[in-house]
């Protein structure tokens, strides 16, 4: 039987089209199972703990702490240079891991170039060598010893995952310990400036402590030595035969007249006197043979004024001074012992701050033991000189500059005292004014009674 080409072709075209058809479908069908499939081998993976996981760029892990009492989760994943690493959370936080899990993630898809993992340890000896010479090797002391403290107190985490609550935990941490809320204070803002300068340096965003409050510590009464209590301490200095035969006298003179720090009188050389001006300049010096490296506390250089006494008083001694001793406060045999220990490497430039006299402070509770004085320590005797400028007229703004401070809201704080002849002057101002014109009101009542008792009599 003859059939048509035409109804060949079209015989033919439709059972081509059905084959096509019935290959897609299939590879449709095929390919939600394997979905299926994936979404049932995803959910009991979960379950079982997220053995499927290890698919994921960041695995969530944990472990016990060193105590054992409780867990710390960590991140493990394998970073942009294909090198495993192994982050700490530094808490047992189950839900805020998971949220920093799926942030690291996130940059590790995005190919973000995080800043470098760091302990705290590791942290805060790379922001100290960063910051080299820019601060004092007594403040870098300082500052390490600051941050010790929070590793203890938080533990040695990753500097990148410290919070606001780590913060108000060192602080119970140090009033637990006992610390003065003045200590805590200074403390936490050596602290917090570490996660600050890491803002500045673009390792942070912010700096996670700049919402923790100290907590506020009480205005101590500065101490003002009397006009007595000072010529005491000067005759009894005069007689002193303290250790290594420092001269006590002239070191508490030159203290009450400009207002000296203790390290700033005992580093003074003979060239920072100018005895024709009558003048002695504070300014740091340098690592020679004669001299060691000291540094000026906030200012580099100022000038002081020197009363004609004490001109004559150091001109004469520099008389009876060997030439080959450039300190003008440090004894001969003191000079050549701090010379012997420069020449074995153990001095340094927290030793020109703190190690140039033997017992300094107990010779000078001895000497205010002697004079009858009843406390005090030698720092008093730097605020009785700046509160005495302040009573005789100098503005507050030279007087900053005559202390040395950066900023005068530390004069004010920690050196100027409301002195006797201030409240003397107070009283007779009020005296003269509101107690006259109402003196007459608060002794009427006692009029009164006076008067009622004289009549019953």
């Amino acid at each position: 039987m003859w059939k048509s080409p035409l109804s060949e072709r079209g015989h033919f075209g439709m059972g081509q089209n059905q084959n096509n058809c019935r290959k897609i479908i299939f590879a449709l069908s095929f390919i939600v199972a394997i979905i299926r499939a994936g979404s049932v081998l995803l959910v009991v993976a979960r379950q079982k703990g997220g053995n499927f996981m290890s698919k994921q760029l960041v695995n969530l892990r944990n472990r016990l702490s060193r105590d054992r009492n409780r867990i710390t989760y960590f991140l493990d994943f394998i970073d942009e240079q294909g090198k495993r690493q192994r982050l700490s959370l530094g808490h047992s936080n189950k839900r805020l891991a998971e949220k920093q899990r799926a942030e690291k993630e996130h940059e590790l898809l995005r190919g973000v170039v995080t800043p470098e993992s760091m302990k705290l340890s590791k942290f805060m000896e790379d922001s100290l060598t960063k910051t080299g010479k820019q601060i004092r090797q007594s403040s870098k002391i300082e500052y390490e010893r600051a941050m010790n403290h929070f590793i203890d107190a938080v533990g040695n985490i990753d500097y990148q995952f410290v919070t606001h609550r780590h913060g108000e935990h060192f602080l119970q941490y140090a009033l637990d310990k006992g610390w003065s809320k003045a200590t805590v204070k200074k403390r936490l803002r050596e602290i917090s400036r570490f996660f600050q300068v890491a803002v500045l340096r673009g390792q942070l965003d912010e700096n996670p402590l700049r919402n923790v409050k100290a907590p506020k510590a009480p205005k101590k009464n500065i101490r003002i030595y009397s006009l007595d209590e000072c010529r005491r301490m000067l005759k009894t200095a005069t007689e002193y035969k303290g250790q290594d035969g420092l001269n006590w006298a002239l070191l508490i003179t030159l203290a009450l007249t400009t207002g000296m720090r203790k390290s700033e009188i005992l580093n003074v050389v003979w060239d920072d006197i100018d005895f024709e001006k009558m003048t002695i300049d504070v300014q740091a010096k340098k690592e020679t043979e004669y001299t060691w490296q000291w540094d000026v506390k906030d200012s580099d250089y100022r000038t002081l004024p020197l009363t004609e006494q004490v001109t004559q008083v150091l001109a004469d001694l520099q008389t009876n001074y060997p030439a080959c001793h450039p300190y003008v406060l440090i004894p001969p045999a003191r000079y050549d012992r701090i010379q012997h220990l420069r020449r074995q490497g153990k001095w340094d430039t927290v030793s020109a701050r703190l190690k140039i006299v033997n017992n300094f402070t107990r010779q000078f509770s001895e000497i205010l033991k002697l004079a009858a004085v009843k406390h005090g320590t030698f720092h008093d005797l730097r605020r009785t000189a700046l509160s005495n400028l302040i009573a005789e007229g100098i503005s507050e703004y030279h007087v900053m500059k005559i202390a040395g401070h950066a900023k005068f809201s530390t004069t004010h704080e920690f050196y100027l005292e409301v002195t006797g002849d201030v409240l003397s002057q107070t009283r007779k101002a009020v005296e003269k004014g509101l107690v006259q014109n109402l003196a007459h009101i608060w002794h009427a009542p006692h009029s009164e009674e006076v008067s009622v008792k004289n009549k019953a009599s």
